[in-house]
């Protein structure tokens, strides 16, 4: 069958291994390496112990030197380990001469992944881009995983030696891989489909973009008040959740919660899911959001922002959000130390609520240029441009005199030739972001 093995899922004892080449890397390897264990307990393998190797250069067969490698594999079979995990990405030939020198499951950081991946992926189309990752993964690593590939075929009326079991099997996996990404793409024009429908309403997006387990599904609830999946686990949600908040000047927002970002991201990941990450292309602004407790979280910064340069986002506007700020209250040191340096950052705690007021109010700042406030007054006989203005903008208030209705609105400035003919006064959108209220300031009409 072609897929990544089923021994990864079979495990229970894994040691976990990190090599490093120069001695200036050690202290990001050990971090890695800490990471990986969260990563292996997430599919819940028992982690034994975890070794840092320094090694002089990389050795072709095995990373590090013959000798250290026996020492590596003699300390697993002494733990009675039945994997171990590479922090390192392992080419084909690697894996396998270490399968064959400890006799038993080795995998490396990116299989890893694949598979919390695989588990998580809930959407038609995350299973897709995921079935599809594992795949590429799956085929240069398909020579001497089951004793049968160097079988030949043949047969009465078959010509020369016959095609091999191995060349067979690569050539359905292409077809499969092919298969997949005619799916895939299929999914995408539905998705396009859909987006096309949310953008006849013009109502502003924002996607909250990060680290895995920074908190962006618990923002999401807290801002919304939904009920997406939030755990304490990396990578616990996969797939894209939008939902529409309102802000305290009155204008609506859709906020979607997008998968997380970890260092060493396998690249073919990053591939997979660009149509999943492209609504942080699309969306207004980004809400990029930090754990404020992580002791890396400079580096789980630019982890972030990298990604979000590979995928062609590094120009888009985003609000700094650090959370989790209830876990400094030991540490005013530390706070005041990453205030120093996120001095633009908003401070909040999902936890407790603090900074969350003030978050809403950034947000409603960074969209203020592209919306209206305004005083209306619509005959009844328009009942048209009222249901619209309910659907696709804010309605502040609405009363009635005589025959026309009066509305305080907020709307996206793409309404403003439908609305000219009715509006009495406009309000200065960006000084109602900075506030509750809903002042109604007399100016001249639009036009």
């Amino acid at each position: 069958m072609f897929e990544i093995r089923d021994k990864p899922n079979l495990v229970e004892r894994a040691l976990l291994v990190s090599v490093y080449f120069d001695k200036s890397e050690a202290d990001e390897a050990a971090s890695l390496l800490d990471e990986l264990r969260e990563l292996v307990k997430t599919l819940r393998i028992g982690v034994v112990d975890q070794v840092l190797i320094k090694a002089p250069k990389p050795h072709a067969r095995s990373l590090m030197g013959t000798g250290k490698a026996a020492e590596i594999v003699d300390f697993a079979v002494d733990l009675e380990c039945d994997c171990i995990v590479f922090d390192n990405e392992l080419t084909p030939a690697q894996q396998r001469a270490w399968e064959a020198d400890a006799d038993m499951c080795v995998i490396d950081r990116q299989e890893v992944i694949l598979d919390i991946f695989n588990e998580r992926a809930q959407t038609k189309e995350a299973r897709l881009q995921v079935q599809l990752a594992r795949m590429e993964y799956s085929l240069p690593r398909l020579a001497r995983m089951w004793s049968h590939l160097d079988r030949q075929g043949g047969g009465v009326g078959a010509r020369g030696e016959g095609e091999k079991q191995l060349e067979t099997d690569r050539r359905l996996a292409r077809k499969r891989i092919d298969r997949v990404k005619a799916q895939l793409e299929e999914v995408r024009k539905q998705r396009t489909t859909q987006r096309k429908e949310r953008e006849r309403m013009p109502l502003p997006h924002a996607s909250i973009v990060g680290y895995t387990n920074a908190g962006k599904s618990s923002l999401l609830n807290q801002l919304t008040g939904s009920d997406v999946l939030a755990e304490d686990k990396l990578f616990a949600t996969l797939d894209t959740t939008t939902r529409r908040i309102e802000l305290p000047d009155g204008q609506p927002l859709l906020l979607t919660d997008t998968v997380g970002f970890i260092r060493r991201l396998p690249h073919r990941l990053v591939e997979a899911f660009k149509a999943t990450l492209e609504e942080a292309l699309l969306a207004d602004f980004l809400v990029h959001l930090l754990d404020a407790g992580d002791p890396n979280v400079y580096t789980t910064y630019q982890t972030t922002h990298d990604v979000l340069t590979e995928l062609g986002a590094e120009e888009k506007r985003s609000l700094l959000v650090l959370n989790k700020v209830d876990l400094l209250e030991e540490d005013p040191a530390r706070r005041r130390e990453l205030e120093l340096h996120f001095p633009e950052a908003c401070f909040v705690s999902v936890h407790t609520g603090e900074g969350l007021e003030e978050l809403k109010h950034r947000m409603s700042g960074m969209l203020a240029s592209r919306v209206q406030r305004l005083r209306l007054r619509i005959p009844q006989s328009r009942n048209d441009v009222v249901s619209r203005l309910h659907r696709e903008g804010k309605v502040i208030s609405c009363d009635y005199e005589g025959d026309d209705v009066l509305l305080q609105v907020v709307i996206p400035k793409a309404m403003e030739d439908v609305v000219r003919p009715f509006v009495e006064t406009r309000v200065d959108a960006a000084a109602a972001a900075t506030t509750t209220e809903v002042p109604v300031v007399e100016s001249s009409p639009l036009g």
